[in-house]
């Protein structure tokens, strides 16, 4: 759950934001329009993201004029720059902001480098993180979309709004977990016709001739081997910015939050406060499950790629349905299997014993998994450690349509009512000393 969300009054519109931290140095935080305060905290990277800057500020969110949690613009239309700007003053003036470190990322650099040139007062500092200063094509300024192009981009963005697709057409990976998230959050970022207006907006920005007149210390981030911004961008920003620093980060995501983010996070403490402090990996306590279709190459061959394709699209979506009723989290998928986390070992049994039904009931697939429960270090979208590697290698010992589990694992269900068969003690590749392990037995 995240912070609370208030209203600050721009007008006579209201804009929602969130204040989180109680560091010395206030950071605005400028999102890019695909965006809503509320659903972010939902994605764990993300939340882990805000977190981690909330540790050295007072970190303060909003959702941006006519977006989100926001009020619209009266009249409908994308709000001009000069009113966004004014939202940022009154967001201020609610948290009693008197100056801030403004952060934005995307399309927001430009609002956020018009704010600096215009509030100089009220910018403590301007950190651009894939900033674009013109969206439109010129003549001098040739590698933004032309026209013809952005309407062809916007044909396709009002067709499949709310999939999921404008989210994870800049994101590194597309686990099911992760397009239902971002299907939702373009849904409650916008509707299809706000979307498009803002998209056609942006087409129109240039705040090129604003940029010599930006008297904070800025920060330009940019990863190089990403392919959705060009790199032009930054190097005009770090060019027309007085004394801006342009520093390159490793990886190509496109979005601060996922691959890369503490990286991110501590670039940016180093800039506002001259030091770093590199956190140690969030360590959690979670009920790892490794599980995967038996004999998936013969079916395939059987079936054809197509039928086999679409047969796998099928189940997935109801594989999607019984984690989120027995509360796991996809982690990622693995070709034909999946690896998935659990906040409690017998939830975790319950919802291998019912995906195993599912599949044998509706799509004639036969399942095996491995469980094991410990910690795990949360990297990201990614987890690691030992727990990790000892699910792996109970699955190994696993037949077809079998749930085999730790020692551990079986431990922490006394009580539950699920029943073993002893499969008796293995050494496990990789791992120190001998496990026994159990086989859940079928109701």
């Amino acid at each position: 759950m995240g912070p609370e969300t208030r209203y600050a009054r721009s007008g006579e519109l209201h804009i929602a934001y969130q204040v989180v931290g109680e560091g010395p140095i206030d950071l605005l935080w400028v999102p890019t329009w695909i965006w809503e305060v509320e659903h972010m905290w939902d994605d764990p990277p993300t939340a882990r993201m805000m977190q981690a800057m909330a540790s050295f500020s007072r970190l303060i969110m909003f959702d941006r004029r006519g977006l989100g949690l926001s009020d619209p613009r009266p009249g409908g239309g994308a709000p001009t720059l000069e009113e966004q700007m004014d939202d940022l003053v009154a967001v201020m003036d609610a948290a009693e902001s008197r100056e801030a470190a403004v952060v934005a990322m995307l399309d927001a650099g430009a609002m956020a480098s018009l704010f600096a040139a215009t509030h100089p007062e009220r910018t403590r500092a301007l950190v651009l993180f894939e900033a674009q200063p013109c969206m439109c094509w010129a003549p001098d300024y040739d590698w933004p979309m032309t026209d013809d192009q952005r309407e062809a981009f916007i044909e396709s963005l009002e067709a499949d709004w709310g999939s999921g697709k404008r989210v994870l057409a800049v994101t590194a990976g597309a686990d099911p977990r992760l397009r239902q998230w971002a299907g939702r959050l373009e849904r409650l970022a916008a509707s299809p016709a706000p979307a498009v207006e803002v998209v056609r907006m942006n087409g129109r920005i240039d705040v090129r001739p604003v940029l010599p007149s930006i008297q904070a210390p800025t920060l330009v981030l940019h990863r190089p081997e990403n392919t959705y911004v060009d790199n032009r961008h930054s190097l005009y920003l770090e060019e027309h910015i007085p004394g801006a620093r342009r520093l390159e980060l490793p990886g190509r995501h496109t979005l601060p939050f996922g691959p890369g983010q503490d990286e991110f996070v501590e670039e940016i403490e180093e800039f506002l406060t001259g030091a770093r402090h590199a956190s140690d990996p969030e360590r959690v306590l979670a009920t790892v499950m490794f599980g995967d279709i038996v004999d998936s190459t013969r079916r395939a061959a059987e079936l054809g790629d197509q039928r086999w394709r679409q047969l796998l699209e099928d189940f997935t979506r109801a594989y999607e349905r019984e984690l989120q009723r027995f509360r796991g989290r996809t982690v990622k998928a693995l070709g034909d299997g999946v690896l998935a986390t659990f906040d409690g070992p017998a939830r975790a049994i319950s919802c291998a014993s019912a995906l195993r039904d599912v599949a044998r009931t509706q799509f004639g697939l036969e399942l095996r998994a491995g469980m094991h429960t410990g910690e795990v270090e949360v990297m990201g979208n990614d987890i690691g450690g030992i727990a990790v590697h000892i699910a792996a290698r109970v699955l190994s010992f696993a037949g077809p349509g079998e749930l085999v589990v730790s020692g551990t694992v079986r431990d922490l269900v006394v009580g539950s009512g699920i029943q073993f068969d002893d499969r008796g003690e293995h050494e496990l590749r990789g791992v120190p000393g001998s496990w026994r392990l159990w086989r859940v037995r079928e109701r």
